[in-house]
């Protein structure tokens, strides 16, 4: 292991506050070879697949390896642009926005680094970073609204497993969930409000999340209930009556029962049903990416339209709308409070006056830099 060395020190350096955001992350072309690495990388994680790490690495190696990566990558085709991966691009624009609005909010140094928990930039590669930038004090904030020890625990993990490796720890902080934080709420219903103006909204809304196997809410996961919280909260908020909306989980893998209701299964009994038009919103996305552009916006549009729906309306993630940004920065403020850099009394000439006193006194003493 490499550890921080005493000359990376340097005495009197300003200190700096960061904000380490993440996501689950993609793969880096839309290729087998590349889909492969990935998935191997996101289906070995242990809070991803709970099971025998034994009999899991035959069945993942053996027989999933061998041919999911085609047949993802040919889902990723779909939506891979220009700029790449949908989830790293936008991604990418939300580090930049929530950069230049921290930068707007506080007087002190704030940076933002962005690393994903697979693939690239990775999580480690983010929190080296921030090092780099003499960053002090580190706030985590995973861009899953809902908790899951699928998804944030998994984000612990790698940060620990990358901070056991310094040896000057930060301060460190991590916001767990904002299922139910009000501006998130109000962002979310304003986005709905937006996708209908121009048109009547349709008969029914679904509220679509990612899955996670059933046995892990039975196990004591808390997602199902933040999820279903999340959704009454904006229901309400559009004022709409309980039967107009409704929650049904999607992506599951595998042969054991997930969470339900499930989406595909869902559309498909409406649209039996005689319902003709649907709105699914997925408020567990905070960036749109395969999930939401591929298997919602067009997998299940299919699946509707194929059993006699009508119309089908996908409404985007907030990904980097300015609403959203506000939000997750009112977020970040509140999780800042009490670090140095993020204080109103914060003032540039005054720190680097006491910042050069402390070198000298430190080089007197015989101190190196």
């Amino acid at each position: 292991m490499t550890y921080l060395g005493a000359e990376d020190y340097a005495h009197g350096t300003q200190s700096v506050t960061g904000v380490l955001l993440t996501n689950l992350g993609t793969p880096d072309a839309p290729t087998p070879k590349a889909l492969r690495r990935f998935l191997g990388e996101f289906l070995w994680d242990p809070r991803v697949v709970e099971m025998n790490r034994a009999l899991w690495w035959v069945v993942l190696h053996a027989i999933i390896l061998r041919i999911r990566p085609a047949r993802s990558a040919h889902a990723y085709q779909k939506v891979w642009s220009e700029r790449g991966s949908p989830l790293l691009d936008i991604s990418q624009r939300q580090t930049a926005a929530l950069q230049a609005a921290l930068h707007a909010r506080f007087n002190g140094p704030v940076v933002a680094a962005l690393g994903m928990r697979y693939g690239n930039p990775s999580i480690a590669s983010a929190l080296r970073q921030l090092r780099e930038q003499n960053v002090r004090r580190i706030l985590v904030l995973p861009l899953y609204p809902q908790y899951s020890a699928t998804t944030t625990a998994s984000t612990f993990d790698a940060v620990a497993a990358e901070l056991k490796t310094w040896r000057w720890l930060p301060e460190l902080r991590m916001i767990n969930h904002y299922h139910d934080n009000p501006g998130y709420i109000r962002a979310l219903a304003d986005s709905i409000r937006e996708s209908w103006s121009g048109r009547a909204p349709s008969e029914r809304l679904l509220f679509s999340f990612h899955g996670i196997p059933k046995r892990y809410l039975l196990m004591g996961d808390p997602y199902h209930c933040e999820c279903l919280k999340t959704a009454r909260l904006v229901a309400e908020n559009l004022q709409l009556p309980q039967h107009r909306w409704h929650v049904a989980f999607q992506s599951r893998f595998g042969r054991e029962e997930w969470l339900k209701p499930y989406a595909d299964h869902t559309l498909r009994q409406w649209a039996a049903q005689g319902v003709r038009s649907v709105d699914v919103v997925c408020p567990g996305f905070a960036a749109d990416c395969l999930e939401t552009l591929e298997e919602v916006a067009m997998v299940n549009r299919d699946i509707f339209l194929h059993a006699g729906g009508q119309d089908y309306h996908y409404i985007p993630a907030l990904n980097d709308r300015a609403a959203h940004i506000e939000v997750l920065c009112d977020l970040l403020q509140k999780h800042l409070h009490g670090w140095p850099e993020t204080d109103a009394a914060w003032n540039a000439a005054q720190t680097t006056l006491e910042n050069e006193t402390t070198r000298q006194r430190a080089l007197a003493l015989g101190a190196a830099r």
